[in-house]
């Protein structure tokens, strides 16, 4: 009796992928298939959802300390850094919505933290003087170093998974970070700590 041999069916050969071709991660593909999140995207997404907390509570923050400054330079300087925060917030919006998920804020310690201590620099100081701008100084480069240094690592990952509209967002809002910082530097020594001096 004559062996009838099957033949096989020709694999389908898997195309080479290039050299420097960056990872991608469908995150829409990924929830529609109930697969989980890489750690290092739901890292990502996690500390999205903290500063976007904070950015939005120092739009709440940012009218109180203006209206608290008594330099004209400090007071345009937290108005002007106050619209670029609402559109922060608009731009966080914009990556969660380019990652396919909602926005969402989760609390964040740190930033309540720093906001409580702007308050507490507020009643401990004199109204209408520089001694108090000082303190409104000090109490926001400590808000810009925290968000820089958290707009930073974002953006650096954003990189890393492949993600380069996001990670685009991510380093304009970190350099008007720093431009920030950079003018309440400027503004201290310039306006204020020489009269806080003479206090």
């Amino acid at each position: 009796m004559a062996t009838v041999s099957k033949k096989r069916s020709p694999s389908k050969a898997v195309p080479a992928e290039k050299p420097g071709t960056p990872k991608s991660f469908p995150v829409k593909d990924q929830q529609a298939t109930h697969n989980p999140e890489p750690a290092l995207l739901a890292l990502f997404t996690d500390e999205l959802k903290d500063i976007y907390w904070a950015e939005n509570k120092l739009v709440k923050t940012l009218p109180n300390m203006q209206k608290a400054a008594t330099a004209q330079a400090l007071k345009s300087a937290i108005g002007k850094h106050l619209e670029q925060t609402k559109e922060h917030v608009a731009r966080l919006e914009k990556v969660f919505s380019i990652l396919g998920k909602k926005a969402q804020a989760k609390k964040c310690d740190a930033m309540e933290g720093l906001a409580m201590e702007g308050e507490s620099i507020i009643e401990d100081t004199d109204e209408g003087t520089a001694t108090r701008d000082a303190g409104i100084i000090m109490a926001s480069q400590k808000v810009e170093h925290y968000e820089i240094a958290t707009y930073s690592a974002l953006q650096q990952i954003a990189t890393v998974l492949g993600l380069t509209n996001i990670a685009s967002l991510l380093a304009t809002t970190l350099e008007e970070e720093k431009q920030t910082a950079t003018s309440l530097t400027s503004i201290a020594e310039k306006n204020v700590y020489d009269k806080a001096l003479g206090e």
